[in-house]
C-alpha cells in the first residue's frame, strides 16, 4: 500500500511535470516519467487527488494543469504585505469597474496580518468589503474578458477578440497576442498591449471595449528583448503615437511651484527654479495631448510654452 508520504511526493511530481509540459501529457507519460503503472496515475485523477478545479482532461487525453486555478503560497513580512495591499488597494479605487480578485486578494493579505497587527488587518478587510460593495460597477463581460485575457498571456495563447472601435462605432475582430495588462489610473480604466497574431503590428486594446475574447490553441512567444517599461518611456498614460516624442515645456507660478515638485509626474521629466519663484518644467511626451486633463487642473497656475498645439489646445479650451 503507497505510503501517504510517498503519495505527497509523486503529487507533487505530476504539478511540477505539468508545468514544464503547459500542453499537457497522457496517463501513460505522466506513469513513464514519475516511475509508477499506468493505474496508480489513473486513480490519483479519478479519485480526485488531482482536483478537476487544477487539473483537466481534454479531448485528447492529456491532462493539463489549469495555472489559472493554481495557489501561490507566497511568504511576506508586514512591510511586504503593506506594500502589496497598497497597489492593490490603488488598482481598486481607480478603476471604474468592480473586480472580485481584486478585493479578495485584500481579504487575504488582511487574514495573514491579522495576528501580528490586527488593526492594520481590519483596515485591509474594510477596503475589500468596499472593494466588493453594491456602489461598484458591475461588468460581468469585463471580468469575462479580463480572465481570458489573463489566461491567454499566461499560457501564451492566442486570443479572438471582438472590439468595439471608440471612432468609427463598428465591431472589429482580431486574433492577438497579449504582451502585457496595463492599468490606467487617469482613465480608471485598463488595457491590454499585444501585437495581432497575422501582421504582428503593435496594438494597444481598452479592455472595457472588447465585447468577446476567445481563447485559441495557437501558441506564441513574447519577445526576449519586450520591455513593457522602456514602450511606454514616454507615454504620458497609455498613448504611445507613430512619431518622435513631443517635448513639451510648462512654467508653473510660485504659488504651485512646491507643490508641483513634490511629485514626480513623468519619469522623463526635468525642472529648473526660476529667480522670480515659478519653475520651468520639461519632458518628452509621446502624445501631448493626453496631458490636457492634468495641464487644465493646474488653472491659470501654468502657462504653456511648448509645443504649440497643446498650448493654442489648452488656450481654447480655456476661453
Amino acid at each position: 500500500m503507497e505510503s501517504q508520504s510517498n503519495k505527497a511526493a509523486r503529487l507533487e511530481q505530476i504539478k511540477h511535470l505539468l508545468l514544464r509540459h503547459k500542453e499537457g501529457l497522457s496517463i501513460s507519460e505522466i506513469a513513464q516519467h514519475i516511475g509508477v503503472n499506468r493505474s496508480t496515475v489513473w486513480h490519483y485523477y479519478y479519485d480526485a487527488d488531482l482536483p478537476q478545479t487544477h487539473y483537466e482532461m481534454g479531448s485528447d487525453k492529456r491532462i493539463r494543469l489549469n495555472t489559472d486555478r493554481l495557489n501561490f503560497n507566497i511568504s511576506l513580512d508586514l512591510n511586504e504585505a503593506l506594500a502589496l495591499y497598497l497597489a492593490v488597494r490603488m488598482f481598486t479605487t481607480r478603476m471604474d469597474r468592480h473586480d472580485p480578485s481584486a478585493a479578495t486578494a485584500m481579504r487575504k493579505i488582511s487574514h495573514a496580518v491579522e495576528l501580528i497587527a490586527p488593526e492594520i488587518s481590519r483596515s485591509m478587510a474594510l477596503s475589500a468589503d468596499r472593494a466588493d460593495g453594491d456602489d461598484q460597477l458591475k461588468d460581468p463581460n469585463y471580468i469575462e474578458v479580463l480572465e481570458t485575457l489573463t489566461k491567454a498571456w499566461a499560457s501564451g495563447r492566442q486570443v479572438q477578440v471582438c472590439y468595439a472601435s471608440d471612432r468609427s462605432g463598428e465591431d472589429h475582430e482580431y486574433t492577438f497576442c497579449p504582451y502585457i495588462i496595463e492599468p490606467y489610473a487617469i482613465g480608471q480604466t485598463t488595457y491590454v498591449i499585444g501585437v495581432l497574431a497575422d501582421t504582428s503590428q503593435t496594438r494597444t486594446f481598452k479592455i472595457q471595449r472588447i465585447k468577446r475574447a476567445q481563447l485559441l490553441a495557437k501558441s506564441y512567444l513574447i519577445p526576449e528583448n519586450f520591455d513593457a517599461d522602456e514602450y511606454l518611456e514616454y507615454a504620458w498614460g497609455i498613448w504611445v503615437g507613430d512619431h518622435h516624442p513631443v517635448e513639451v515645456v510648462l512654467c508653473f507660478s510660485p504659488k504651485v511651484a512646491k507643490r508641483v515638485k513634490e511629485t514626480r509626474w513623468h519619469r522623463k521629466q526635468q525642472i529648473e527654479d526660476q529667480a522670480d519663484g515659478s519653475i520651468l518644467w520639461r519632458a518628452q511626451i509621446a502624445e501631448p495631448r493626453e496631458m490636457m486633463p492634468w495641464v487644465m487642473g493646474w488653472g491659470k497656475e501654468v502657462t504653456v510654452l511648448e509645443p504649440k498645439q497643446l498650448k493654442d489646445e489648452v488656450a481654447a479650451n480655456g476661453r
